[in-house]
């Protein structure tokens, strides 16, 4: 379970005792080194890490970090707003201790997400994990909802080249028996780590796009499922470093063709039932599940700046790539943007879900995942009214029929989807005006940095940053 108390100065009840127990622990495992992660508001993973012999140090009294970091762009140039982007001030990084793992793939390190505060001892206000985790508590105050979120990884597995092209590591057919062959050991240490890590996949697998593959894991409360995403990348990158190979999880790695997903699947709770399952609504779905998802619909123009957050992201968001580019919902409807999930008869209480297909591992996990549970409780508090679904692609739709179904394309770039993020203010109420001018700031300064490059060279541009 994930720490729910904010950090605060000298260390949250039991945290400094529980540290020194696990510091004496890890240091009898070989564990020499813990790192303390975080995502920034480009999607970037950053970290320090501190000797174990320092974790309970790091749990009283945290670890310096510089907040420039949330106006980093994804290649280190810094942007600014009226408050971030100065070279002044300082953060404490706190662990997790819950979520603290031995990671399998790095012998002598363990691995921890942090929360950051201010050296006052105040939530630092663009800080993600520490966003979603007030949604997520706020939304069982409230409404008495918990949720459960899963994210998908999709990455491109390469050999190492001097030019930085992308040379897939394998080749054959998309879901072809003969890419799980040729990476054979490598996907079994894969696996092995995973498990060693307490991580319960769900699936591996080729996929489409050259040298693709896929790994699916178990729902978690939505605070853990953003932590698994970043460490399972981790992982997966660990692995593939000790196999020679290289990964990318760059929404687009090439300029034409199918691009790397993040698709995130979520479900809302009350009192231990799904709320997407046995209800009177369309494919069993309670009244509440059906507001729940016309809330990410309506907002779905405005999500993208924060699920498709880089310049990549547009060239994976093509119609008919099953990147879910139209405000459209269905069931098991791969084109659309909203896939209804209902699950297998026998397992439907558990399975049944809502997966949101316009995001890419460019996106800060934590910022998406509280975006899209705060959309989706605007349209469960204002009762609203799910559309039609559609079926097949919408692609196909003439334009009449689908201006007359509520069916349009989403942004088509960067751009388009910061000014849409601008003009809805519930989202940008949910992020605070720190945060919020933070992501503007962010992607602002992501399409500035590439103006003028064509597809090719923006592909190569994010292909090893992600």
């Amino acid at each position: 379970m994930t720490t729910l108390a904010d950090p605060v100065p000298g260390g949250r009840p039991g945290d400094v005792e529980r540290a020194t127990a696990l510091s004496g622990e890890l240091a009898g495992r070989g564990v020499h080194g813990v790192v303390l992660a975080y995502v920034d508001t480009a999607g970037i993973a950053r970290i320090k890490t501190v000797p174990t012999a320092r974790l309970p140090a790091a749990a009283a009294w945290g670890v310096g970090m510089s907040p420039v970091f949330d106006t980093f762009l994804a290649h280190d140039t810094i942007v600014s707003t009226d408050v971030l982007g100065s070279p002044d001030g300082d953060l404490r990084l706190y662990p997790d201790l819950d979520q603290l793992v031995v990671l399998s793939a790095q012998p002598g390190w363990a691995w921890a997400p942090v929360d950051r505060i201010t050296q006052e001892g105040e939530r630092h206000p663009a800080c993600g994990r520490t966003l979603l985790r007030r949604i997520v508590a706020d939304a069982a105050e409230r409404h008495g909802l918990s949720f459960r979120a899963a994210v998908e990884i999709e990455w491109a597995i390469g050999r190492d080249t001097p030019d930085g092209a992308f040379v897939p590591a394998t080749t054959g057919p998309a879901y072809g028996a003969t890419r799980q062959v040729d990476l054979s050991d490598y996907t079994a240490d894969l696996l092995a780590a995973c498990a060693a890590q307490g991580v319960d996949v769900d699936q591996l697998h080729p996929e489409y796009a050259a040298g693709q593959f896929e790994l699916s894991v178990g729902a978690l409360d939505p605070v853990a499922a953003a932590d698994r995403s970043v460490l399972v990348r981790q992982t997966i990158r660990a692995v593939a470093l000790r196999h020679g190979l290289r990964v990318s999880f760059a929404p687009a790695v090439l300029a034409q063709g199918v691009g790397n997903g993040g698709h995130l699947h979520l479900s809302a709770w009350r009192d231990g039932v799904n709320l997407h399952a046995g209800g009177a609504g369309r494919y069993g779905m309670t009244a509440e599940a059906e507001s729940f998802t016309a809330g990410v619909l309506a907002h779905l123009p405005a999500l993208t700046a924060v699920t498709a957050p880089s310049p990549a992201s547009y060239l994976r968001l093509k119609p008919s790539r099953w990147a879910g580019v139209f405000t459209a919902w269905g069931r098991e409807t791969r084109e659309a943007a909203l896939r209804v999930v209902t699950g297998t008869a026998g397992v439907r209480d558990q399975a049944a879900n809502l997966e949101i297909k316009p995001v890419d591992l460019a996106a800060n996990p934590y910022l998406a995942l509280a975006c899209l549970i705060d959309a989706g409780l605007d349209g469960l508090e204002s009762a609203a009214a799910l559309p039609g679904e559609i079926t097949g692609d919408p692609a196909r739709l003439a334009p009449a029929e689908a201006a007359a179904r509520g069916v349009h394309r989403l942004p088509t770039s960067l751009e388009q989807a910061v000014a849409a993020f601008r003009e809805d203010t519930r989202l940008r109420d949910a992020l605070g005006p720190v945060l919020a001018d933070a992501v503007i700031a962010v992607r602002r300064g992501e399409s500035e940095a590439v103006a003028g490059l064509d597809d090719e060279q923006v592909a190569a541009a994010y292909r090893w940053t992600y």
